[in-house]
């Protein structure tokens, strides 16, 4: 199977986690598409959406899926997403996509967090992908050294093809973090959340996945945790 027939088998095995009636969270990235495509075919039976993006906000709403502002709501019954990294205790690293804050907010209060992916992000420990760290843009330069400081390499995301930084829906900046060894992710969480002039950082441990959905070559398996 090829990486996008997994990452769909993943996807159509998560319509069995969705909540008739209830606001559905939707997470952002290749794989998050793929859901949202599913989630159109049963569009009437959920109540809505929150989105962890304006490009998922945009590719729902062209599915004619309602999407809410989060402050609109009491309660998510379950945000779906994928990621970059996931470990066997659930713990993640998300934002290659750069929608790590958000995603990180709509997890936080939903009731039950589905990762879905293709196998080959399991990992034994985080790290081989780089961290991003969503910064406000004034203070990049003195969190990169404090990031540098913890053993990392950080360097500045820039837009495609150019020098200028790319920048988030939240009007930050990302600083990607490569060589990392992370043997403590909630600690490591706790430690960059506490560095002043970082918005979020994309390890998500301290709320990790409560299911994992790994696309594999013969078949979906699930993960609990």
């Amino acid at each position: 199977m090829t990486q996008d027939e997994l990452k769909q088998a993943v996807a159509r095995a998560a319509i069995d986690y969705v909540v008739d009636g209830e606001i559905i969270g939707v997470g952002t990235g290749s794989t998050a598409n793929f859901f949202i495509d599913e989630l159109a075919t049963i569009k009437d039976r959920i109540k809505g959406t929150v989105a962890s993006s304006e490009a998922t906000a945009a590719r729902l709403r062209g599915h004619g899926i309602p999407v809410f502002d989060l402050n609109e709501v009491e309660s998510i019954a379950v945000y779906i997403d994928g990621a970059d990294e996931i470990t066997d205790t659930g713990a993640m690293i998300k934002g290659g996509g750069a929608a790590l804050t958000r995603e990180k907010i709509v997890a936080s209060v939903s009731k039950q967090f589905v990762c879905i992916a293709d196998g080959s992000k399991l990992v034994a420990s985080l790290g081989s992908f780089p961290l991003p760290v969503e910064v406000i843009p004034m203070a990049r330069a003195a969190v990169m050294r404090q990031l540098a400081a913890l053993g990392g390499q950080p360097r500045l995301r820039t837009k495609a093809g150019g020098i200028e930084p790319f920048i988030t829906d939240n009007g930050g900046e990302i600083v990607d973090v490569v060589g990392l060894q992370i043997a403590d992710p909630v600690a490591l969480e706790t430690q960059i959340n506490g560095i002043v002039g970082v918005i979020a950082v994309g390890l998500f441990a301290q709320r990790g996945a409560n299911v994992c959905l790994l696309g594999m070559a013969d078949g979906v398996k699930t993960l609990t945790f």
